[in-house]
């Protein structure tokens, strides 16, 4: 049986706030595409509370999770989630909004712990299983004034690219329902895309944050390591899991990365943070943000077989309207910078996957169902997929291998940088994946994260565009332009992203979730 609790939805009228004259006239509030700034405008005016947003939101995940497309993203809704949203309501009557993000329904990645839901990474072994206290990023969430409207799918334990768990099985892409939703952040990626919430976590090891947002056409930002704690989130490899924003709009996901940013010391690498974290990224929404801007072309990122000649098209025009909002884009040569080696040869992440995890499952305070990767294989309570990886990451031990690949990575951070300064550069650019996101039943090959992952430095997915038109992708295949740049330069990256995703528009809704029957 189907873990989701679904809590009734009240069909009754809701009362709207009044919070004396609204200040300005608004345009009437759409829940399609909404963003923060349509709430927290329509919360002003009267027109919507937040119960009233959450509700809508219910109604979407129930028509169009496990009826219609059946898009299979969500292992778990919030009992609590209109109970949460009328207390925010009555605080907002009283005093205003609780915070920056008052009432904003966020997707939770079921790897991020929850004292309140469970936690289960998507494995039946962790199944039911109730963290005793929240991630330091759901707790800096709740204070911003978010909802946790609902857990949802991922690969399970984020260990690879498809988005399929033994908890819900697999998650479909809304764009192409023959097509996963990329991987391992899927169930946010497909979710946003769907418009179930307005916000969502996704984590990071290799390419997990960027490649649900490339193939959903959403915006992803996997920040410097330390810049957001991983404390609390169900980990894959210390030295390269990330966790940050996904939504609709760089906008947003700025607005997000606000509330996640700062020390923790549950986190000892936000220690790094400090001194480097801006007050408000949102001071680098300009749209003339590609100006005088000097960005690299990563040519060795791009495919050169038939396979990926949409994918190339996309992204050249990318270039192309880079250009055309004022940017110097330079051609690279850098066969050496090869993203297949870099994740085969360099990236750590499954040496790190047992003694990372364990230390998770291990902790006495957590009080897990299984205490470790060894009892997670023993209970056969897991998705046959991941049981190559698994049993590999068993075996793999900090040796001088592991040392190897650590030298390695420094070297690529060395090279990297070196590149960015003599070429002047302020960032890179090249698709996040080579050829369109894998078809259900594939594997995901050919992305492009493992720079980032491996190297720790910043980048950002926005919308690039679409592959042509087919029989299951109406509209065509999400694909996503990574922009990368220095440690600590999500501002810059921010600058960049918001200035082409207003410059070009890309975005597009999927058709399979409409707009439902009275629906704002």
């Amino acid at each position: 049986m189907r873990s989701v609790l679904f809590p009734m939805i009240a069909t009754a009228a809701v009362l709207a706030l009044v919070v004396g004259a609204p200040t300005v006239a608004s345009a009437k509030f759409n829940l399609e595409e909404a963003t923060i700034a349509d709430v927290h405008r329509a919360f002003k005016s009267g027109e919507l509370t937040a119960k009233k947003l959450v509700e809508m939101y219910l109604k979407r995940i129930e028509a169009y999770d496990r009826k219609g497309p059946k898009l299979n993203a969500v292992i778990y809704v919030n009992p609590k989630a209109l109970e949460e949203a009328a207390a925010l309501d009555a605080k907002f009557k009283k005093s205003g909004p609780v915070g920056p993000l008052h009432g904003i329904p966020v997707l939770l990645k079921d790897n991020v712990n929850t004292k309140d839901m469970p936690t289960t990474g998507g494995s039946k072994s962790l199944e039911g299983y109730v963290p005793p206290k929240d991630a330091f990023i759901t707790m800096k969430l709740r204070n911003a004034g978010a909802i946790i409207i609902a857990k949802v799918n991922l690969h399970e334990f984020a260990v690879w690219g498809e988005s399929v768990s033994s908890m819900l099985g697999q998650t479909l892409n809304p764009y192409d329902l023959t097509r996963t939703p990329g991987g391992s952040s899927g169930g946010t990626g497909a979710g946003l895309a769907a418009n179930y919430g307005i916000l969502g976590i996704g984590t990071d090891t290799v390419n997990s944050i960027r490649s649900p947002s490339s193939a959903n056409s959403i915006v992803g930002i996997r920040p410097t390591i330390g810049l957001v704690s991983r404390d609390g989130i169900i980990p894959y490899s210390f030295t390269q899991d990330a966790a940050g924003p996904m939504a609709r709009t760089v906008t947003d996901a700025t607005k997000m990365l606000n509330v996640l940013t700062g020390y923790d010391p549950g986190d000892q690498a936000t220690a790094w943070s400090i001194g480097n974290i801006q007050k408000d990224y949102t001071k680098y929404l300009k749209k003339d943000g590609l100006k005088g801007k000097r960005i690299g072309i990563l040519r060795s990122f791009f495919g050169t077989q038939p396979i990926h000649e949409e994918v190339n098209a996309v992204t050249n025009k990318a270039i192309e309207d880079c250009k055309k909002m004022g940017a110097t884009l330079v051609e690279l040569n850098t066969p050496d910078i090869d993203s297949g080696k870099i994740a085969n040869d360099i990236s750590v992440h499954l040496y790190d996957l047992r003694p990372d995890l364990d230390s998770y499952l291990g902790d006495p305070k957590a009080n897990t169902p299984v205490k470790s990767l060894e009892q997670i294989i023993a209970s056969g309570k897991y998705h046959p997929g991941i049981e190559k990886n698994i049993k590999e990451a068993m075996i793999l031990k900090h040796d001088a291998s592991y040392y190897e690949r650590l030298a390695k990575r420094t070297k690529l951070q060395d090279r990297v940088m070196a590149l960015m300064a003599e070429q002047k550069l302020d960032a890179l650019i090249f698709p996040h994946q080579k050829r369109p996101v894998v078809p259900v039943g594939g594997t995901q090959v050919e992305r492009n994260g493992s720079l980032g992952s491996v190297t720790g430095f910043p980048s950002i997915v926005v919308p690039g565009g679409f592959t042509k038109p087919t029989d299951s992708a109406k509209i065509g295949v999400p694909v996503g332009i990574e922009f990368l740049a220095r440690p600590w330069t999500e501002g810059l990256l921010i600058e960049i992203g918001y200035a082409y995703e207003q410059g070009t528009k890309n975005r597009r809704l999927p058709l399979t979730t409409p707009r439902l029957a009275g629906e704002m």
